[in-house]
């Protein structure tokens, strides 16, 4: 078999691909080129998700990089990955590793690789350790390896309390939900809110390896039970996180789910008011352009970046940005992590509603008012053999108008995106996982931004 990386590390099916064997592969081919990096020795942080057999994964990671030498530091309970990329930043670590699939299926395992700065592998990197998996490194045994248990809970929960005003959310009394999903958020995002006397209901706050049989994913269809504790209750916010904590969901007061392109913009707008900060702002290809709005209006640089958050953390780094976001419900911030942190995001999201005084809704209403409005939707269009076989081609056109519409500029950042007219655009891009080409749109309306949707699997299949 091959070992390929995605956007976000490895992934594959428990008990096929993703076994003991091979992710002791992985972990060496990842030790070996530490080694060769500079990092002879040192530490890695180990950690996992909520997932089927996560404990025993780290334990066979932890037991190679012993073995290569590396003081292991490995992380006591289910760890999100925002909080593995502090230990590794705070602890000064040669890297991390941390078995999770994110928000893929149950039936899914993977392995997420950082580097030293905490943030996630860059495709230079991965490549290096996928042709070090294919040539079958051998493992070293050298002195001085180490297995340590760590609790990165207590320092994690100590740099948020620094880095948001939990003075203002707690004076402002609010009330709130939060659905772990089964996932790591549990005794993170509820645990702070109370500690600061704040009343929270946790959903679905135990283990469940199945995740109740579906995606730990916290998108609109999934957050059924939050919207109606929040409706019911008449709460002011609900919130969730994914299996290891790094994408956010939000239910609104009156139960209306905040789309993460929205989230991205009201939040770049809130940070600047609050924070005075005047760096840029960045986004993936595929997110909302509601944020150059944002950015114009704020006197704010745009970045435009591929999809992958590695490529946002670079810009966390160099404190480039006030905030980096995604569509896909990922975000960090000015000196935070280089990595997405759902858990900072819902705290924000709580921060914003307390400072400003106003739910979200209405300070999207003020935002609109100001920007104007935009729609945004996806799509996913399965290939066919006679499709995928066609589909390097078709990409690689450079057609004048896409289902009558004129196309402006086309950008290949990642994947094909369609500039038109009136602020509308199309982006078309392969999954890396599955037989699937994702279609984003965007334009002023909803009917307009479905019919763009139709355009591009038209186009794709015509």
């Amino acid at each position: 078999m091959v070992i390929k990386f995605g956007t976000s590390g490895w992934r594959a099916i428990i008990a096929d691909e993703f076994t003991f064997s091979n992710a002791g592969l992985v972990t060496n081919a990842i030790c070996g080129y530490l080694k060769t990096s500079g990092f002879d020795g040192g530490k890695i942080a180990v950690g996992h998700d909520s997932r089927f057999m996560g404990e025993k994964f780290a334990d066979v990671a932890a037991a190679v990089a012993a073995r290569w030498g590396f003081t292991v530091l490995r992380c006591t309970g289910q760890t999100p990955t925002p909080t593995l990329s502090h230990v590794i930043r705070s602890e000064k670590c040669a890297g991390g590793i941390n078995f999770t699939a994110s928000h893929n299926p149950p039936e899914y395992q993977g392995i997420k690789f950082s580097t030293a700065d905490g943030a996630p592998a860059l495709p230079e990197i991965t490549k290096q350790i996928e042709a070090s998996i294919a040539s079958g490194i051998e493992t070293q045994n050298a002195d001085g390896g180490s297995i340590n248990e760590h609790d990165p809970r207590p320092a994690y929960i100590e740099d948020l309390i620094a880095k948001i005003n939990f003075e203002a959310i707690a004076a402002a009394g609010g009330r709130y939900a939060y659905d772990a999903l089964w996932g790591t958020g549990r005794g993170y995002l509820d645990k702070i809110l109370r500690d600061h006397g704040l009343e929270v209901e946790t959903i679905h706050d135990w283990r469940d390896v199945t995740f109740g049989g579906r995606s730990p994913e916290p998108g609109e269809d999934h957050l059924d039970e939050l919207r109606e504790s929040v409706k019911n209750k008449g709460l002011t916010l609900g919130i969730a996180t994914d299996g290891d904590g790094d994408r956010f969901g939000i239910i609104d007061s009156n139960g209306d789910f905040i789309t993460p392109n929205r989230l991205v913009a009201l939040l770049t707008d809130y940070l600047v008011e609050s924070r005075g900060w005047s760096n840029g702002v960045a986004r993936s290809v595929a997110t909302s352009h509601q944020v150059d709005r944002v950015a114009e209006a704020r006197g704010l640089k745009l970045y435009e970046t591929p999809v992958g958050f590695k490529f946002i953390g670079e810009l966390i780094n160099k404190d480039e940005i006030v905030l980096g976001g995604e569509e896909s419900a990922g975000l960090s911030i000015r000196g935070h992590y280089p990595e997405k942190d759902g858990i900072i995001a819902c705290l924000l999201a709580a921060e914003a509603v307390a400072v400003r005084g106003a739910s979200l809704t209405e300070q999207l209403e003020q935002l609109f008012k100001r920007d104007g409005k935009l729609e945004s939707g996806r799509i996913g269009v399965k290939l066919t053999d006679e499709v995928a076989a066609s589909l390097k081609a078709k990409l690689a056109e450079e057609p004048n108008e896409v289902g009558g519409r004129k196309v402006n500029r086309i950008d290949r950042t990642d994947g094909v995106k369609f500039l038109f007219e009136n602020n509308a655009w199309m982006l078309m891009r392969p999954s890396g996982t599955e037989p699937m080409v994702r279609i984003y749109a965007e334009s002023e309306s909803e009917a307009d931004t479905q019919n763009i949707l139709d355009a591009g699997r038209n186009y794709l299949l015509g």
